[in-house]
């Protein structure tokens, strides 16, 4: 079973104020008709068969066959649990490409700030700058799924740090 996604599942991906959260996003973004219900399952963690069929069922996706069985069902054997790797380095090349995408003199400078970072206290006062200011720059809601991300991949020593004390943009 291959399951890819559905019209409104496109509409809905380019539309960033779309009622799904982060994790349905990613599945939606995977299921591209190529990859198995097992490889999904690797690459969304072991409740992946349940994420994607209620992505099914609200009619996001669609799948190779015709049953309309439960997915839960098809694969056999869970996957083995995907453990997150978190690294600062990571959260950093995620501010930045977000920063890049901004089309604002701002988000350039926010940029250039943090790209010239190489110490840990310097990156995580570039990212709270960043987090921040990105609110003005783009809608609230990207800036919250921005928020979410670095949730996920920031190391938990600086979580706080970053995400709970961000100054206010001036």
């Amino acid at each position: 079973m291959h399951p890819r996604k559905t019209e409104l599942a496109h509409t809905v991906l380019q539309a960033h104020r779309a009622p799904l959260d982060l994790r349905q996003r990613r599945a939606l973004i995977l299921c591209d008709g190529k990859r198995s219900l097992a490889e999904l399952s690797v690459l969304l963690g072991t409740d992946a068969p349940t994420l994607i069929t209620q992505l099914q069922r609200s009619g996001y996706l669609d799948t190779d066959d015709a049953s309309t069985a439960p997915l839960v069902a098809t694969v056999a054997t869970p996957a083995p649990p995907v453990e997150r790797r978190r690294s600062m380095v990571a959260a950093r090349i995620y501010v930045l490409d977000i920063l890049a995408l901004q089309r604002n003199p701002t988000a350039a400078q926010l940029h250039r700030v943090l790209q010239a970072t190489r110490e840990e206290e310097d990156t995580i006062n570039a990212l709270q700058l960043a987090l921040a200011h990105l609110p003005a720059l783009t809608s609230e809601g990207y800036a919250q799924r921005v928020r979410g991300r670095l949730q996920e991949v920031l190391p938990e020593a600086h979580l706080a740090a970053v995400l709970d004390n961000a100054p206010l943009p001036v």
